[in-house]
């Protein structure tokens, strides 16, 4: 039962159902005016001076699940200390639970009500703090991320409390406000409580991301890990003008770009020597789920501005954005890039760049694979400049069994609400969240999406839809 969604006229297969979509369909607009609350609170967590509004919307949040009946724990996390030495307060993680019937397997909801930073100057065609509908879209910050999908779980409860429904699951809620700006002390309060509050949880749900589709819902199963690298090459102290040493001297920046087009051929195959050597071959099964997959090849492409991909069907360029390991290079620190012309040759060089990886590929190793080849690269120029490679972030890889009896409940009620079965797929980003609460719990983790794929989480204009 999802909160918009699940309204929709599709012939029910029972009395239950009926009574449960009526019941949604009879509520929209409560829905939405809870929407449009929400919204209205400007709770951004990455802008100090908004740090209030999160810590408000999170008591508006427990106050809903104790409204619900919910027994709420607001968990102080303490602070953290801005790069200015300022100490800024962290606000606390909901922890909730309703329902403890031993009969009963226990689900744990995951969410967030922080948003990203938003302003109508940015290009909104609304205010991005009131929701809007136009044409059966609610535009506003937060409506898909997260803020609607939090309050979609949260209304299914309601209607099953309003109709005095035997609850079939007894849940429990995580709800945090500092996911946008990176979950801090989620994970300290997860290894505490794996042994209390997860003890008795069977199943993880989380419903933070998007449909690959406009219009048919999906499941996701897995996500690749990022490493991001950092390749220094420094030549001196100082800047040098290229009319007094241009021609005499081996110049970093030469050196760095060299080194950064040895990385990745024209077809976007890593060169890296064994980069691919961990990654687990292409099972039958698995290639099967991509095949009834919906994704317009077209609409991709022009969503993205550019005129060609690297490859031409859906299944390859889904096997590329998810199965297999991807190298992007992001940028040059220290090199001049302002308007105009700077003879200039700077004395260092930051190359920045991130490797997606997948499943069985290994941190440790990859960082190794990568420092060998960067070196041997550089030794065969015979440049005496200082070569700096290093690690500052290394994410892992999420994958889940979507054989699993959670993703089986998850088929089945999609198949319920939207007479159709799932597409099941994979993100080709980091979501650093399942693979922590996989780790910490040893829980099932299932990412279950409520948005569309049209719906710009962390964009401008970005929305739900109401069908």
């Amino acid at each position: 039962v999802l909160l918009f969604k699940a309204g929709m006229s599709l012939p029910p297969s029972s009395a239950l159902e009926a009574e449960i979509f009526q019941y949604i369909d009879g509520h929209q607009r409560d829905f939405i005016e809870d929407l449009k609350e929400w919204v209205a609170v400007e709770s951004d967590s990455v802008q100090p001076d908004l740090r209030k509004e999160v810590i408000r919307m999170t008591a508006l949040a427990a106050d809903r699940l104790a409204a619900l009946g919910a027994t709420v724990n607001l968990v102080n996390l303490g602070s953290h200390q801005l790069p200015d030495g300022q100490d800024l307060p962290l606000p606390p993680v909901i922890l909730g639970e309703l329902g403890k019937d031993p009969q009963n397997p226990t689900v744990c909801f995951y969410g967030h009500v922080d948003v990203q930073p938003a302003k109508k100057e940015d290009g909104w065609k609304t205010d991005p703090y009131t929701l809007t509908e136009i044409d059966g879209n609610l535009y506003g910050r937060g409506a898909t991320d997260n803020k609607g999908p939090v309050l979609a779980w949260i209304n299914a409860v309601e209607t099953f409390r309003a109709l005095k429904l035997a609850m079939p699951v007894n849940f429990k809620f995580v709800i945090e406000g500092m996911e946008e700006a990176g979950s801090l002390g989620l994970e300290k309060l997860l290894e505490e409580e794996k042994q209390c509050f997860f003890s008795d949880v069977d199943y993880i749900v989380i419903s933070d991301n998007l449909w690959l589709s406009n219009k048919k819902p999906a499941l996701t199963y897995g996500s690749r890990g990022n490493a991001c690298f950092f390749v220094e090459v420094e030549c001196g102290d100082k800047d040098l003008h290229s009319g007094t040493f241009g021609g005499i001297i081996h110049e970093p920046l030469a050196d760095l770009i060299a080194l950064l087009d040895s990385l990745v051929d024209p077809t976007g195959h890593i060169q890296i020597p064994g980069i691919y050597d961990s990654v687990a071959a292409l099972t039958e099964e698995e290639r099967k789920l991509y095949e009834s997959i919906e994704f317009d090849l077209e609409e991709h492409k022009n969503n993205s501005g550019v005129k060609k991909f690297l490859y031409g069907t859906k299944e390859e360029i889904l096997l590329h954005l998810w199965r297999y390991p991807s190298l992007s290079i992001h940028g040059i620190e220290g090199a001049f890039h302002e308007p105009g012309i700077k003879t200039v040759i700077p004395a260092k060089v930051i190359g920045k760049f991130s490797i997606r990886q997948v499943p069985n590929m290994d941190l440790s190793v990859v960082k190794q694979q990568v420092v060998e080849h960067l070196e041997s690269v550089f030794s065969k120029r015979n440049s005496p400049n200082k070569l700096r490679v290093s690690m500052p972030l290394g994410a892992k890889p999420w994958l889940a069994d979507v054989n699993d009896p959670l993703y089986k409940a998850a088929r089945r009620a999609i198949k319920t609400v939207f007479g159709e079965d799932p597409d099941f797929i994979q993100d080709g980003s980091t979501i650093p969240v399942a693979r922590m609460f996989q780790t910490i719990t040893q829980k099932s983790v299932m990412m279950f999406p409520i948005g569309a794929a049209d719906d710009g989480e962390h964009s401008q204009n970005e929305k739900i839809s109401r069908f």
